[in-house]
């Protein structure tokens, strides 16, 4: 594990600036604060910064060739490096290291840019062939490693973060308005596109492949199109193989010649993993746990269950308010952009807790996209079967009506209002926008953007579903199998981006077995029947737990990592946020109607409306400006 970024100038006469690429490296020196390392030749530059997992002897990078032509960089684990090492020695192809990153030298040697096709685990990577003046880059299947780049007639400057990219002189820190309406709707943008106008993302299962022309070929090498089974395979079959497999993929996982912990929330997921971890080491883990003082959102409680089940040694972190607060601008620094959820500040604090104790943690993350484990995608199984029905009994200006009653409805509890908003009387079942990403994304939707966003800034708020809507109008098979896959595509890669910048944002490297991707394939092919039942998911996981963990775990209602922040911005600590959103320098950004911000508080503080993830979202996007654009010293991250 380690943070990567480098440059290729398109003139082969320009050398690249030493000062400049150290700049960009030392940005990301979070990321591997155990060695760095340069290769620098005439035009191109090559930098890392090293968090030793394996080969803590040998593994120092960039590391070329055996004739010192093609050198890499790389962010990742191969958990299957072993394998591929052995078949490449026997290939002639002569090793100096034990590390997984001179395999994928060799690989590349080897087979060009389908090396990608014989990596199993996480990766984003470089490499420059100076023997056909060509950088190849390239970025794991399902994007648990980040890789950003910036291409312009001059130059390619790439990183594991943007602000490594901002770090070089000839880029500047500029907001890409042209997301705006995806983020307000969803929080993240599903696209090559960033915050940052100019800086764009390397997609998961993508290659880029770059000469000095500056002529850019970007592949996709793998894509979840697998149709489930189709033949009626007893439930069994997937159980018993999905088990199997998980095991084998939590087994491969715990390579590494450095400590090694699970995250534990409590939840299934994670207590899985804990439990099969527990299986194959064959003695006490390191386990660890965050929650809050506030009972109704820690899970805690079912954590230290859990680890008293497995007899792990186990360790807890509370975060308050104020802890919350006052670390959240030097966390959107180390996330690049606004937080989506609210729980990546809690993930970075138990990421802090455990850098105390190992260097490499296992997390839950993954199975719910997988296997259907959000209740939204069996609420909307059924809500998709109802609406069928309620449209068939009653025309559309009468479905209109009672629409806008319930959603206008002050005499109605707040608690009863957000239940109704998420059924097929509140939505309108001829939108998917509305019916779906409305009803379980969207902070904002299309109409309250219109109200929101100032006129003058030329942006369609239908912008917001474009990327989301590619996805889905891509994907096939059965309703679950589509909101599955979309989900992969859009959500899961904001996940874990957030789960890989807040645990290098501590310096410690987190793995997620559950994406194993052969492991993902074999769940592609599941019937949607066996997944859900009424209003719950993720039965074959459920199944396959037994044995591992008590029955009150495995059948517990899922929280889903909570937070408090709806009771925090119901109190006094809204003060100070409405005092942010409201300030003369906020609202002179002219990005939103001051009366519309105005509104929107005055209906949250009264409790007429709850709009606690719309502030949650504008608070972020005021926060990461202040950092990244104005570059504010008051916010500016600290250590």
């Amino acid at each position: 594990m380690c943070g990567i970024c480098g440059v290729l100038n398109f003139d082969r006469f320009q050398a690249v600036d030493p000062q400049a690429l150290e700049a960009m490296n030392a940005r990301i020196v979070h990321r591997g604060p155990d060695d760095a390392g340069f290769y620098v030749a005439e035009n191109v530059g090559l930098a890392m910064r090293r968090l030793s997992i394996i080969d803590l002897a040998t593994g120092h990078q960039p590391i070329c060739n055996e004739d010192g032509a093609v050198w890499i960089v790389f962010n990742g684990e191969i958990y299957n490096h072993q394998e591929l090492r052995s078949h490449l020695e026997a290939r002639g192809h002569r090793y100096r290291t034990r590390s997984d990153t001179e395999t994928i030298l060799h690989l590349y040697e080897e087979y060009g840019r389908d090396c990608v096709q014989r990596l199993r685990g996480m990766f984003a990577f470089a490499i420059w062939d100076a023997r056909s003046r060509r950088l190849f880059c390239a970025r794991d299947r399902l994007g648990i490693k980040p890789f950003y780049y910036h291409l312009s007639p001059e130059r390619f400057l790439f990183g594991s973060e943007i602000k490594a990219l901002l770090a070089h002189p000839a880029l500047k820190a500029e907001f890409n308005r042209s997301v705006l309406p995806e983020y307000l709707a969803f929080g993240y943008v599903a696209n090559e596109e960033t915050f940052f106008r100019g800086v764009r993302k390397l997609m998961p299962g993508h290659t880029l492949e770059l000469d000095e022309t500056g002529q850019a070929h970007l592949e996709r090498y793998w894509d979840l199109s697998i149709p489930p089974d189709e033949d009626h395979k007893p439930r069994k079959y997937y159980v018993e193989n999905y088990r199997q497999m998980l095991e084998q993929a939590v087994s491969s996982h715990l390579m590494s010649d450095v400590p090694l912990g699970v995250f534990l929330s409590g939840g299934l997921d994670s207590s899985v993993v804990a439990a099969l971890t527990t299986k194959l080491r064959r003695s006490p883990i390191e386990t660890f746990s965050v929650g809050y003082a506030e009972a109704a959102y820690s899970e805690l409680p079912f954590a230290q269950a859990v680890a008293s089940h497995l007899g792990s040694v186990h360790h807890e972190v509370r975060v308050g308010w104020n802890d919350f607060m006052e670390a959240l601008p030097r966390l959107i620094w180390h996330e690049d952009e606004p937080i989506v959820w609210p729980s990546s500040v809690s993930l970075y604090f138990v990421a802090r807790l455990a850098r105390q104790r190992v260097t490499v943690v296992l997390t839950g993350e993954g199975s719910d996209e997988t296997l259907a484990g959000y209740t939204r995608y069996a609420w909307t199984l059924w809500n998709a079967r109802l609406d069928r029905i309620y449209r068939g009994l009653l025309p559309a200006g009468m479905r209109g009506f009672v629409r806008h009653r319930l959603d206008e409805a002050p005499w109605m509890p707040l608690a009863l209002q957000r239940r109704l908003r998420h059924t097929f009387l509140t939505r309108d079942g001829a939108s998917w926008p509305s019916f779906y990403f409305d009803n379980f994304y969207s902070a904002f939707t299309e109409q309250a953007q219109q109200e929101l966003l100032a006129d003058d800034l030329g942006l369609a708020p239908s912008a917001a579903y474009r990327n989301s809507l590619a996805y889905w109008e891509q994907s096939s098979g059965d309703l679950l199998h589509r909101l599955l896959y979309t989900d992969i595509k859009t959500y899961l890669v904001e996940l874990l981006m957030k789960q890989d910048n807040m645990s290098m944002a501590a310096s410690i490297e987190s793995r997620v077995p559950f994406l194993d991707h052969v492991l993902v394939e074999f769940t592609a092919r599941i019937p949607a029947s066996y997944s859900t039942r009424k209003l719950a998911g993720k039965f074959i996981l459920k199944e396959a737990a037994q044995g591992l963990l008590p029955q009150s775990i495995i059948y517990r209602k899922k929280m889903g990592f909570p937070t408090p922040l709806r009771g925090w911005l119901a109190g006094s600590q809204l003060d100070a946020v409405e005092k942010l959103l409201l300030e003369p320098r906020s609202l002179e950004w002219g990005l939103f109607k001051p009366e519309a911000l105005r509104k929107l508080l005055a209906e949250h503080r009264a409790g007429a409306r709850d709009h606690y993830e719309r502030i949650w979202r504008l608070m972020n996007l005021e926060i990461w400006r202040r950092v990244f654009i104005d570059r504010d010293p008051a916010y500016a991250p600290t250590a």
